[in-house]
């Protein structure tokens, strides 16, 4: 009897052989050929991280002014809210200056790399709803992930590994659909990789059948299902059937040698901080993401966190002990990551994104009585992008004084998913499907590149 498991593992691999296709030809030329994500579940808090608010210091403990409004906010009005002070050391980095708060001295000396929009923001303020926004561009379920987009509109560069992979630490709050295919055909949704000799289950040869035996007992397969297909009308979906056998027993030789990061001499592995058990997590999938993207793999999502509040970048309670937390789980790994690709030449092809679903509040959760925690705040908060044509070293948008809302050179998450897009020469508006009786887009009907020329460093 097929389990769950076995029969989502012969859907993807029939899915790959049928639909997925090798490289095809960008929009327009451009430098990024792959993307590695790094998302940061939960919600890191941009005062804490790569935007400091100085006037959060003076006003802490304090009520916000009266400028800042007085509409619902958190779990009361803005204005009876509780101005909650960062508690971390911003400094200036590199030949830019670029200030980087003092969670992340291991990614801190690439300033020069990073290009930080400050303004980013959108309408979800659940965790569920954010994520989809910032994976799926809508706020529910249904639609396919921006790492599905890429995989239709670009193809893979690699016939013997998936196009679009997922590495996680556990649990995801929105659950699988945020790396979904949606409406697209089942080939271009993300595959999950576990840690280990064995990535994907149920893709190891069972005990006792050698390569050779399994190789013969395909090629007899084969044999039979083309006198099979000689005799009746061509039928494509068989076709997909058979190649997808061909696919599975070189994933078989691929996968395996492309996950054992054992392979990676000492001080690699030190660089991306598998010597602490504290940052070797996150650190081996950062590794493993340099790997695959080095396959031929079109885009890996790198998850922190495993959607439980204790040990994601949400900090309702605590928000300086839960930062320090995460950013040492991380950080080395992050730094690691932009280290190595920049050393192997990799960076200017590889597009790389940091940030969470939204940003944190600028305010104490739960009034008075907070803990030192900050809430949910997707009104504006930050993501850097480094590598893949990104002029680094720059500051792009702003928050308010006190980092509540998106200000200046606003960027709402339709306008970021263009963005990067553009970014891997796809235009957004272009990039469509069709599904009940309309053609579909990541961005749907928004979508500006306003930002795109200085993001890259053209004005």
């Amino acid at each position: 009897m097929w389990t769950n498991s076995r029969r989502d593992f012969l859907g993807m691999i029939t899915a790959l052989a049928l639909d997925q296709r090798l490289q095809a030809a960008p929009h327009w030329p451009v430098k990024a050929k792959r993307i590695i994500h790094l998302f940061m579940q939960g919600g890191p808090s941009q005062v804490d991280t790569y935007d400091p608010k100085p006037l959060l210091q003076k006003l802490h403990g304090q009520h916000p002014p009266a400028s800042f409004g007085d509409e619902d906010f958190q779990n009361g009005k803005l204005k009876d809210s509780v101005v909650l002070g960062s508690k971390r050391t911003f400094r200036k980095y590199g030949q830019s200056g670029l200030e980087i708060s003092d969670l992340f001295p291991h990614t801190a000396p690439h300033a020069d790399h990073l290009a930080v929009i400050r303004s980013c923001h959108h309408e979800g303020f659940t965790h569920s709803q954010a994520q989809f926004l910032i994976h799926n561009g809508w706020p529910r379920i249904g639609r396919p992930s921006l790492g599905s987009w890429l995989l239709y509109g670009l193809g893979t560069e690699n016939q013997n590994l998936p196009g679009f992979v997922v590495l996680l630490e556990g649990g995801v709050r929105s659950g699988p659909a945020v790396y979904g295919q949606g409406f697209l055909p089942a080939a271009y949704q993300g595959t999950t990789f576990r840690p280990g000799r064995n990535p994907i289950l149920n893709l190891s040869r069972p005990q006792g059948i050698s390569e050779a035996d399994q190789r013969s007992m395909l090629d007899t397969l084969r044999s039979l299902n083309n006198e099979h297909i000689a005799a009746r009308n061509p039928d494509s979906e068989w076709n997909a059937r058979i190649e997808s056998y061909e696919l599975a027993f070189r994933m078989q030789m691929a996968a395996p040698e492309a996950t054992d990061i054992s392979r990676e001499s000492e001080a690699t592995q030190k660089l991306y901080g598998l010597d602490n058990p504290v940052s070797a997590g996150f650190g081996s999938r950062c590794l493993l993401a340099r790997r695959l993207i080095e396959r031929g793999v079109r885009f890996v999502q790198v998850w922190s966190g495993n959607g439980m509040n204790a040990t994601d970048w949400d900090g309702h309670i605590g928000n300086d002990q839960n930062h320090l937390d995460r950013a040492a789980q991380t950080d080395k790994g992050v730094g690691g990551l932009l280290t190595d690709l920049h050393a192997r030449g990799l960076l200017d092809s590889t597009l790389v994104i940091w940030g969470g679903e939204f940003g944190r509040s600028p305010t104490a959760d739960g009034g008075e009585n907070g803990a030192e925690g900050r809430d949910h705040n997707p009104y504006g908060f930050t993501i850097w992008m480094a590598g893949g044509g990104v002029q680094g070293g720059q500051v792009i948008g702003a928050t308010d004084d006190l980092g509540l809302r998106a200000v200046k050179d606003p960027v709402h998450i339709n306008d970021l998913h263009a963005l990067i897009l553009a970014l891997m020469g796809l235009d957004h508006t272009r990039l469509t499907y069709p599904y009940l009786g309309r053609d579909f887009r990541l961005t749907d009907v928004g979508g500006k590149l306003d930002l795109l020329k200085r993001l890259r460093g053209e004005v």
